[in-house]
C-alpha cells in the first residue's frame, strides 16, 4: 500500500485544529520567531533611542519601517528564517541574521552591530516566551475560560430555586438547589481566574550568566541594570534582576499550576454534570442528524463532557510536567527547558479544546424538574436533620425534655424509607413547642434548601460604584 501524504501527529493539529488554531498565532514556532524578531528590533531601537555607543535615534519613518517587519511578519519571513536556520543550526542566530538582512534593506548597516548586542540567546528567548505566553493566555485561553464561567453563572442564576436532593457519599442528603451547586463551581473558578489574571510575566536581560559582564566591559560607565530594567519594562514585562543564564521560569510554573488547577475544577464539573445526566436530572437536547451510538438509535451520549474530561487530564499532565521541570536548570544553564517550552501550546491546546466542549455541552442540556421532584418526594427521611436540630433547640430553650434527639431521629430514619404521613405523625407526637411543631409539619424536602437560593447572589457581578 502506498504511504500517506504527510499527516499531523497531534490531534490538535488534525481533528481538532479548528478549536485550537488561535493558539498557533502565538505558541507555534512561527509565533515564537516573530516574537524573537520583535525583541531583537526593540532592543536595537532601545539602544539607538538612548544614543548608546555613539548611535543616534533613527528617523521616525525608518523606525516605523523597521517595526513594520514585525507587523508584516508572514510566510515569506517564516520561510527565510527557516532557510537561515538550516545553515546556522541555531534558531536565535537565524533570527539575528534575518534582522541584519532587514537592516541592510533599509540602509541601516551602520547600526547592524547593535543587533543582538550583549545578548545571550536566552535573553531573547525568555522575553519572547513571556510575550507569546501572555498573549496566548490573555487573548485566547482566558476569554474561553471566562466564557465557561459566564455560561455557568447564567445557569446558576436561572436554576437557583430548583430544589434537588443532595447526595453526600452517594447517599440522600439535605436538599440543595441545582443553581447553588453550579454557583459553587463558578465561585471556585472565579478565584482561580483572578490568580491567573494577576500573573507576573517576568523577563531577564543580563547576558551569558546574568552578570552583565560583556555589557560592562563594552561601557563601564553605563547603568546596565537600569538599562535592562527599562528595556524589559518597555515590553510590558516585569524585570527579574537575579538570574543565571536563564530566567528561572518560576512565573511559568505558577501560571501552569493555576491553569492546571482550573482544569481540575472543570473536570469535577464535567463528572458531576455527567452524573446528573445519568440520573436524569439533566436531559440532553438532541442535535438534528447526530448519532449517539452506532447500534443503539435511542442514545444521546454526553460526549462533550467526556471529551472535555480527557483533554483536561492531558492538559494538566503536561502543565504539571512543565511546572515541575522548568524550575530546575543544572548550574547556570542546561537546555532541557528548550524542548519543554515548545510544548506549552500543546498543554494549553488540550485545555482550550476542553473549554470548547464544556461550553457546547452546557448549551445542550435542560433541567428535568420532574426528576428532581420525584427524588425529593421519595426521600422524606432527609428531614430527620431538621427535626432533630429543632428538638435540640427546643430542649435548650426549656420547651422540651426529650433526651438525645439525635438518637431518636436516627432510630426513626436510618436505613428506613418513610413518607410525609410518617413524619407528620412523628412530629405531632413530639414534646416541643407549638410554633416549632408547626414549622416542622409544614416542612417538605422541596422547601428544605436553607439559604441555597440566596447564596447564588455571591456570584452576581458587583454593582459599579458611583
Amino acid at each position: 500500500m502506498p504511504p500517506l501524504p504527510p499527516q499531523p501527529i497531534s490531534p490538535l493539529d488534525g481533528r481538532y485544529r479548528a478549536a485550537v488554531s488561535e493558539l498557533g498565532e502565538f505558541l507555534s514556532e512561527a509565533g515564537l520567531n516573530r516574537a524573537r524578531v520583535h525583541v531583537e528590533i526593540d532592543w536595537l531601537l532601545y539602544l539607538t533611542d538612548h544614543s548608546m555607543f555613539g548611535s543616534s535615534p533613527l528617523d521616525p519613518e525608518l523606525a516605523r519601517r523597521l517595526r513594520s517587519v514585525v507587523q508584516d511578519f508572514g510566510q515569506d519571513e517564516i520561510d527565510r528564517i527557516g532557510t537561515l536556520e538550516a545553515t546556522t543550526r541555531h534558531d536565535v542566530k537565524a533570527v539575528e541574521y534575518f534582522v541584519r538582512e532587514k537592516l541592510a534593506e533599509l540602509g541601516l548597516n551602520q547600526i547592524a552591530e547593535l543587533t543582538h548586542f550583549g545578548c545571550t540567546s536566552e535573553d531573547i528567548n525568555n522575553l519572547s516566551y513571556a510575550l507569546t505566553i501572555r498573549q496566548a493566555v490573555t487573548e485566547v485561553w482566558l476569554p474561553k475560560f471566562s466564557g465557561v464561567i459566564e455560561k455557568l453563572r447564567g445557569l446558576a442564576v436561572e436554576l437557583r430555586d430548583d430544589a434537588m436532593l443532595a447526595l453526600t457519599h452517594g447517599q440522600p442528603a439535605t436538599p440543595t438547589t441545582m443553581g447553588k451547586e453550579l454557583a459553587v463551581t463558578v465561585h471556585r473558578l472565579e478565584r482561580i481566574k483572578k490568580q491567573i489574571e494577576g500573573t507576573e510575566y517576568l523577563g531577564k536581560f543580563s547576558g551569558a550568566t546574568g552578570t552583565f559582564a560583556a555589557d560592562l566591559v563594552a561601557d563601564p560607565e553605563a547603568d546596565w541594570q537600569a538599562i535592562s530594567r527599562g528595556f524589559v519594562n518597555s515590553l510590558g514585562l516585569e524585570w527579574n534582576p537575579l538570574t543565571t543564564q536563564i530566567e528561572s521560569h518560576d512565573w511559568q510554573a505558577e501560571l501552569y499550576s493555576r491553569i492546571s488547577h482550573a482544569n481540575r475544577v472543570l473536570h469535577n464539573l464535567c463528572t458531576d454534570v455527567w452524573t446528573y445526566i445519568s440520573m436524569g436530572y439533566f436531559t440532553q437536547i438532541p442535535v438534528a442528524g447526530a448519532t449517539g451510538s452506532s447500534t443503539m438509535p435511542h442514545k444521546i451520549n454526553p460526549i462533550r463532557f467526556e471529551n472535555a474530561e480527557a483533554n483536561l487530564e492531558l492538559s494538566s499532565a503536561l502543565l504539571d510536567s512543565l511546572a515541575s521541570t522548568l524550575v530546575t536548570s543544572r548550574l547556570q544553564r542546561d537546555l532541557t527547558d528548550s524542548t519543554t517550552q515548545r510544548n506549552i501550546g500543546v498543554a494549553l491546546g488540550h485545555s482550550l479544546l476542553a473549554l470548547d466542549n464544556i461550553t457546547g455541552g452546557l448549551g445542550a442540556i435542560s433541567l428535568n424538574r420532574e426528576a428532581l421532584a420525584r427524588d425529593l418526594d421519595a426521600n422524606w427521611e432527609v428531614l430527620g436533620e431538621a427535626i432533630q436540630t429543632v428538638v435540640r433547640a427546643e430542649v435548650t430553650a426549656g420547651r422540651s425534655s426529650i433526651a438525645d434527639p439525635y438518637a431518636l431521629l436516627k432510630e426513626l430514619t436510618r436505613g428506613h424509607r418513610i413518607g410525609q404521613a410518617d413524619l407528620v405523625a412523628f412530629v405531632e407526637g413530639l414534646d416541643i413547642g407549638t410554633d416549632a411543631k408547626a414549622r416542622l409539619v409544614a416542612l417538605t424536602p422541596g422547601v428544605y434548601t436553607g439559604l441555597a437560593s440566596q447564596l447564588v447572589d455571591h456570584i452576581l457581578p458587583t454593582p459599579a460604584a458611583g
